[in-house]
């Protein structure tokens, strides 16, 4: 079985508060970017445990940490699903804020739930990612949605950017999730996201925006140059997604953006 495990951007991102549980509480849209995505190649093998193997971009992760190796574990605990032979060919940038680690954890439950025919409801799936990662259980709709909670809780939103030239650039630095929540500064905006989200895409760069980008783009400048040069070269909206590194603009028609330096990782494709 191949599937394709895609990536998301951030259409704002308000921290709420913290909360007890340390989590923070925000409030973000989620939207599918629909070319940029990592193939995962799973087949169910005789014997016991997990067969794993990756090419791609280097992933530097230890095994007990790796998503796709922890998701088949949870499936194996809760279902006795054994046996599974995994490829992974990474495409999607880490340290992005892309979701693409999530993406992939989701995919191989998605897999193990089709190759095991366990018949799982969405519902079922969404839970067990949430046990994998706060975006996780968003992949398993695949479909823009406004989330809230820690992330993991979830109401569809219609948002309609078809035709319009969606560009993602990356810069080689990247951010971590500690990092980026340790010098965040949470608040209630007076008009939640869901409202404002209802303005024209024209007026989101004055109503929409980050609450990472203030302290990230102090202590990343190249970060901050990507999305100043995407404004700069006609972008109707720009934003950091997620915790960063990569910026993202919306163009209407095509765009040739060029980067501001070098040694940038970039995606282009026309939103369907």
């Amino acid at each position: 079985m191949e599937l394709k495990a895609n990536c998301k951007i951030n259409i704002g991102l308000d921290i709420i508060r913290k909360r007890e549980d340390g989590y923070h509480e925000l409030e973000t849209i989620m939207y599918p970017v629909a070319d940029l995505y990592d193939m995962l190649h799973i087949a169910r093998i005789d014997g016991n445990g997990m067969e794993y193997s990756a090419s791609g971009i280097d992933i530097d992760c230890p095994p007990e940490k790796n998503i796709c190796i922890k998701a088949f574990e949870l499936m194996r605990q809760r279902y006795g699903t054994d046996g599974l032979r995994l490829h992974l060919d990474k495409r999607v940038p880490f340290g992005a804020g892309l979701g693409g680690g999530s993406s992939d954890g989701t995919a191989t439950l998605i897999a193990i739930n089709e190759l095991y025919e366990l018949h799982l409801t969405t519902g079922e799936l969404e839970g067990l990612a949430a046990e994998l990662g706060s975006d996780t259980p968003f992949f398993v709709r695949n479909t823009p949605q406004l989330c809230t909670g820690r992330g993991e809780i979830m109401s569809t939103v219609d948002i309609d950017l078809k035709g319009m030239t969606l560009v993602i650039a990356k810069p080689s630095e990247n951010v971590s999730t500690r990092e980026a929540y340790s010098g965040v500064a949470p608040h209630t905006p007076d008009i939640p996201l869901r409202q404002r989200i209802k303005l024209p895409v024209s007026s989101w760069r004055e109503n929409i925006g980050n609450d990472f980008e203030t302290h990230i783009f102090r202590s990343h400048p190249q970060i901050a140059a990507l999305k100043e040069s995407m404004y700069r070269q006609g972008a109707v909206y720009a934003s950091m997604s997620g915790s960063g590194s990569a910026v993202y603009g919306l163009f209407n028609g095509d765009s040739t953006f060029v980067p501001p330096f070098d040694d940038v990782f970039l995606h282009k494709e026309t939103i369907r």
